[in-house]
């Protein structure tokens, strides 16, 4: 930052205690310390927000290049796949029955299963555990209040 060295640091303290005076110097010290401390933090902040946004810019480069390759790859299965069944049309092609059949089935990436409930009752699950593990392992089976909890657990006076 400021390259200061020590014999500058004695000269400037000396017109300081001369200047300020001996009383107020400590207050004016310490001012001019916090006033250092806050630019070095500001400065700080601000070169991590430089580096941020220099990282967040490569970040968008590199996600563009990935999607780029992403797209080609996409694009090459396409027509491989494409080439693919273009050979296969054209092998099958003489027996005629196969080109005829495809054609009639649907495209499976439009085909939604129904939905079908999976005829889970937790009730049941629940009451098919026997009472004797229910009791071992505390679980509540009956409801008891929270003032009911307490004076069942509170500890019993001796007279």
């Amino acid at each position: 930052m400021i390259d200061i060295g020590l014999s500058k640091m004695a000269l400037i303290g000396a017109v300081a205690l001369i200047v300020i005076g001996p009383e107020k110097l400590p207050r004016v010290a310490r001012t001019v310390g916090t006033l250092l401390g806050k630019a070095q933090r500001y400065v700080a902040d601000v070169k991590a927000e430089v580096n941020r946004s220099m990282e967040l810019d490569e970040l968008k480069k590199m996600k563009d290049e990935v999607e780029s390759a992403a797209r080609d790859v996409e694009q090459s299965i396409q027509t491989g796949a494409s080439d693919l069944q273009k050979d296969m049309e054209q092998s099958l092609g003489g027996y005629g029955g196969a080109s005829e059949a495809a054609d009639s089935s649907p495209d499976l990436s439009t085909v939604v299963p129904a939905y079908r409930h999976p005829g889970k009752n937790w009730r049941l699950k629940r009451a098919a555990v026997p009472q004797w593990y229910k009791a071992r392992a505390g679980v509540r089976t009956k409801a008891q209040s929270g003032a009911a909890r307490v004076a069942r657990f509170r500890p019993r006076k001796f007279h």
